[in-house]
């Protein structure tokens, strides 16, 4: 039977329980009239809870008249109450603005309108800009770092309120995940061969766009290349139980995306930066202990020493929506899949069928002999 390449045991897109489980943000009206925001969720590589949450920025806008030349309204405009403005998480859970700022409720009837993320724009990499007609805000090219321990969990939410409504209730505030989170795991049920996996990479993703305050969507920058996002892990013994192979640095954060797969077969150097999925393994004979991956002749080309590990791929197809966690298990039981599209052989099997033989026997050939041998003799001639 022909070994089937490594395929991915199951791809799931889960919906952060901190969305849902945790208290709503709210704004509520204090003592002074201040405007303060409570609960809230935070950042960094792993998922965002109330718990975690020390800051939140928020941006805040009213809608003024405007009078014409004969002192007579003319219409709306919008003006900007405070922007991209730190509240601080207090011992009381309620957010504060910091450095001793406050800013009240405006006219009973006056609605104010609110655009808070986290974390801080120095944190994110990229400028956060308001309209120039202040009607919303934008998160201008932001890029998901290379380093995975770098990335972090950008959460956004907007609301409204006046201080006629929302004085004693307050103004929820409900954040939600605006990037999708991905983990790699792996297994293997295999009897014949042994699978030790240090490493992971999340091949060709683009990673650079815009986000709309208003829209709560992406526009991804076509115009730069893809990034490959590469994890390291304590060496790990696959066994029938998934594990986690994303190491130290946690999930990855990026960004949301329809993925086009890589054709290992017609264009095994990944000329088009299409997306793939790689382990970095060693793999034995488990009866025997002889290497099977990376391959054994691999120095009679590279005339260097063969490598203890290297890069087992998969090409990556599918949809990564905003908010959703999604998580992929790489099944060694039947396969390995191919050489990694920066490996100096890309896309070859990595574990071909089982070694078969054709085997044919030739018939006896007769032969007459006329010599008769003494027994007796020292030696027969």
């Amino acid at each position: 039977m022909k070994k089937t390449p490594l395929f991915l045991m199951a791809m799931s897109a889960i919906a952060l329980a901190s969305c849902s489980e945790d208290e709503p943000v709210s704004v509520r009206q204090a003592t002074n009239e201040a405007i303060s925001f409570r609960s809230g969720m935070g950042t960094r590589a792993y998922e965002t809870t109330n718990a975690n949450l020390d800051k939140i920025f928020v941006t805040a806008v009213y809608g003024d008249s405007t009078v014409n030349a004969a002192g007579k309204m003319a219409g709306f405009k919008n003006t900007l109450y405070f922007d991209n403005t730190e509240f601080d998480k207090g011992s009381d859970s309620f957010f504060t603005a910091a450095n001793g700022k406050e800013y009240a409720w405006l006219a009973p009837k006056q609605e104010i309108k609110f655009f808070a993320y986290s974390p801080s724009q120095d944190d994110l990499g990229a400028d956060i800009l308001m309209k120039d007609d202040n009607s919303g805000m934008t998160l201008e090219s932001f890029a998901v770092p290379e380093n995975i321990g770098e990335q972090v969990d950008f959460i956004t939410a907007n609301a409204s309120g006046t201080r006629d409504n929302n004085e004693t209730s307050g103004v929820e505030l409900t954040f939600d995940h605006r990037l999708s989170q991905i983990e790699l795991r792996a297994k293997s049920e295999s009897d014949d061969y042994t699978y030790k996996v240090i490493g992971a990479r999340i091949g060709r993703p683009q990673y650079m766009g815009t986000f709309d305050f208003n829209t709560n969507e992406w526009t991804l920058d076509d115009w730069h290349d893809t990034v490959v996002y590469t994890s390291e892990c304590d060496t790990t013994t696959l066994s029938s139980t998934p594990v986690s192979i994303m190491g130290a640095t946690g999930n990855a954060m990026l960004m949301p995306q329809t993925l086009t797969p890589w054709d290992s077969k017609n264009d095994p150097d990944n000329v088009a930066r299409e997306a793939y999925l790689s382990v970095l393994v060693n793999i034995t004979r488990t009866d025997n202990g002889i290497q099977i991956y990376p391959f054994a002749n691999e120095s009679e080309f590279s005339h260097k020493p063969v490598r203890e590990y290297g890069w087992a791929s998969i090409p990556l197809s599918g949809t990564w929506e905003q908010g959703k966690k999604y998580i992929y298990t790489l099944d060694f039981t039947n396969g390995a899949g191919v050489t990694d599209p920066d490996d100096p052989y890309p896309g070859q099997e990595i574990i071909g069928g089982p070694i078969k033989f054709t085997v044919k026997v030739n018939d006896w050939v007769e032969t007459n002999s006329d010599k008769v041998y003494d027994m007796s003799a020292d030696k027969i001639d």
